[in-house]
């Protein structure tokens, strides 16, 4: 297939972009948002017009959970008029679409995962854009996958590990919220499980929807900090000596998070065969990287 990936700068537009199954199987096309910016979508049809895809993979969003609550019209145009201009498009070419959502749609009030059926109720604009993103996709385009996914880390970009690598390195002491509960999903995890999708795509295929993926095991963020710190002392030179947990209220955001994040993924699980992914490898490989380029340079 020729497949469209836009978003194609963002921490998972690299990974599906250097993805090796999507490069050998695939003609793949990579868009960044300064090639093409989805909210406009006059720009949208013509990049379709331009390349012709057979299936549209949509990575590109609007992330930054607090600066979105300044910048909501900009979160906004990216995560929802976005979202619609190449859903209406991929409708009108009948192209499949592939977009990606987040846990943030949920309140995280749930004790349990929740499921693909449970009720949104986003807390911040990121959520809330999100969420709206979710559903034009779905009144615009028969033929799309909404893959919602949690704590994204990967070798590309801005994320949780690199900030707390960072400061691992620059302080004695750090503070971490412990009272928020998530899965840590790898990019190459995203990606392979994309990627095994893909490959059941036909003309026939009947699984469109809403699908969850995510990490296992869940932790709170002062233990996903202290397995970054545990893997990272062993091949860096820290300065850290105390990871401290705090309270939500101990630490406020101008968004507001969900308390839990988790996502069940039995529906992926038993539609495709993908099961959650072990994070804890992933996080030594990255780790292995960020030390190996600071050596580096």
């Amino acid at each position: 297939m020729k497949i469209l990936l836009l978003g194609a700068n963002g921490q998972l537009g690299c990974e599906l972009a250097r993805h090796t199954g999507l490069l050998n199987t695939h003609h793949l096309i990579a868009l960044t948002r300064t090639q093409l910016d989805i909210s406009d979508l006059k720009q949208v049809q013509l990049a379709y017009e331009t390349h012709q895809p057979d299936l549209v993979i949509n990575a590109a969003a609007y992330t930054q959970v607090d600066l979105a609550e300044k910048e909501a019209a900009l979160a906004h145009n990216i995560n929802a008029i976005g979202a619609a201009n190449l859903a209406s498009t991929c409708q009108q070419l009948q192209i499949p679409l592939i977009h990606f959502s987040t846990d943030y749609i949920f309140n995280g009030e749930k004790q349990t995962p929740y499921t693909e059926t449970d009720e949104a109720s986003p807390l911040g604009v990121y959520g809330k854009t999100k969420w709206e993103g979710e559903q034009l996709v779905r009144q615009l385009c028969e033929k799309h996958i909404i893959l919602r996914i949690s704590w994204v880390f990967g070798q590309y970009g801005h994320n949780f590990v690199k900030t707390i690598l960072r400061l691992a390195r620059e302080k004695t002491e750090s503070k971490v919220v412990f009272d928020q509960r998530g899965a840590p999903t790898p990019t190459t995890s995203i990606a392979d499980a994309v990627f095994a999708m893909i490959q059941h795509i036909t003309p026939s295929a009947s699984f469109w929807g809403t699908y969850h993926f995510c990490g296992t095991p869940d932790v709170s963020w002062y233990e996903f900090t202290q397995k970054i710190i545990e893997i990272a002392q062993d091949l860096d030179t820290l300065m850290i000596q105390r990871v401290l947990p705090i309270t939500t209220e101990e630490y406020p955001t101008p968004a507001k998070r969900p308390k839990q994040g988790l996502l069940s993924c039995k529906k992926i699980t038993d539609t495709f065969g993908i099961q959650s992914a072990d994070w804890i490898s992933p996080l030594t490989t990255l780790i292995q990287h960020q030390c190996h380029e600071k050596i580096h340079t």
